[in-house]
């Protein structure tokens, strides 16, 4: 491994790695507080972010080591028209790894055709979110024991949410998991999406207080305003779901509520007491699997590196993906786009 692009990128075996590694540091922090000293976190946030940013660089700094970087491109030479490809190439010659989180999808894919280091994929676009992911099956296993075999309800925006679906790709890789997909038809998972989630049985339901009566976990999002083109269409659908005590009161009593985070509306802040509500713990989850993942990264030396060869005419039909903004990009043959995934007529 030598980036996390998508959850996916990492085999099982590092997979269950990890998990211990994070188990080892979640029971016995102060063993890991000079693990990564001399070792630096180029932290590149293109986008706001609380949660992921914060606790990789609350990670990097409890294991001793240093961070650098921007939390806003207009405070950075991006401003000035800088590409990120020289963006990249610039920051890994100081770093021993790099996280990244851009609003254009693909754009960690990007990033690793040019760094010299490891890059992490802290959230592109609406396409995926890795270290989220991460966080979220960490949850479920120290909470569950396990992550086989569980029914899991996914509810809010399920087509630019990325937490969604990366979620959802990785649940691919456990046997026996049922998913319980509760959205707007508007703001249904993607078809692209669909085909990674492998022999996961699918079932669309348009009501969440029928959906939760037999699952094990709810995982709430957010409608992510940033997303959506028309400001009209997110105004008629916020608020179409919320979670409130009254519908939590007909859940399974051991069920998990998990939420990526930031919430904005969907989530009644009377569900905070509930037992049930595991969120602000997932979080803190969160930043001891991402310190896992940073010993792991961090331990591999600057790498050569190899820029992908252009293969063929390739035109992305996405106006999201990353290749509309970054035009000297090399480009792939294929009907789905190598960098956002999303599939072209």
């Amino acid at each position: 491994m030598r980036h996390l692009i998508d959850f996916t990128d990492l085999s099982e075996r590092e997979w269950q790695h990890i998990y211990r590694r994070f188990e080892e540091i979640y029971e016995h922090p102060g063993d890991y507080r000079d693990a990564l000293r001399g070792q630096t976190l180029a932290s590149l946030f293109y986008e706001p972010s609380t949660r992921t940013r914060l606790s990789f660089e609350a990670a990097m700094l409890k294991l001793g080591g240093g961070v650098f970087g921007f939390s806003d491109p207009a405070a950075s030479s991006v401003s000035k028209g800088e590409t990120l490809k020289d963006t990249v190439i610039m920051t890994s010659g100081y770093a021993n790894v790099l996280t990244l989180r851009h609003p254009r999808e693909g754009a960690a894919m990007a990033a690793s055709l040019y760094s010299s280091v490891p890059v992490i994929n802290a959230g592109d676009g609406g396409h995926c979110h890795p270290t989220q992911t991460l966080t979220d099956l960490v949850t479920l296993r120290r909470l569950r024991g396990s992550v086989e075999g569980l029914r899991v309800c996914v509810c809010g925006d399920l087509k630019y949410g990325r937490t969604a679906h990366s979620l959802l790709r990785a649940l691919a890789r456990f046997e026996g998991i049922r998913a319980v997909l509760v959205s707007a038809p508007e703001l249904s998972l993607p078809e692209y999406v669909k085909r990674t989630c492998g022999a996961i049985k699918l079932d669309e339901q348009p009501d969440l207080r029928t959906a939760i009566g037999d699952v094990d976990v709810l995982y709430m999002t957010r409608l992510q305003r940033e997303r959506f083109r028309d400001p009209a269409e997110y105004e008629r659908l916020k608020g179409r779901y919320t979670l409130t005590p009254e519908i939590l009161s007909g859940a399974p009593s051991d069920l998990l509520v998990m939420h990526p985070l930031p919430r904005a509306g969907e989530i009644s802040e009377a569900v905070d007491g509930d037992p049930r509500a595991v969120y602000f713990q997932q979080a803190r989850y969160g930043m001891f699997a991402r310190m896992a993942l940073l010993l792991e990264l961090c331990s591999l030396p600057p790498f050569a590196v190899k820029e992908a060869e252009p293969q063929g005419v390739h035109r992305c039909d996405n106006g999201s993906c990353i290749t509309k903004t970054e035009p000297y990009l090399p480009v792939f043959e294929g009907s789905a786009c190598r960098y956002c995934e999303q599939q072209n007529n």
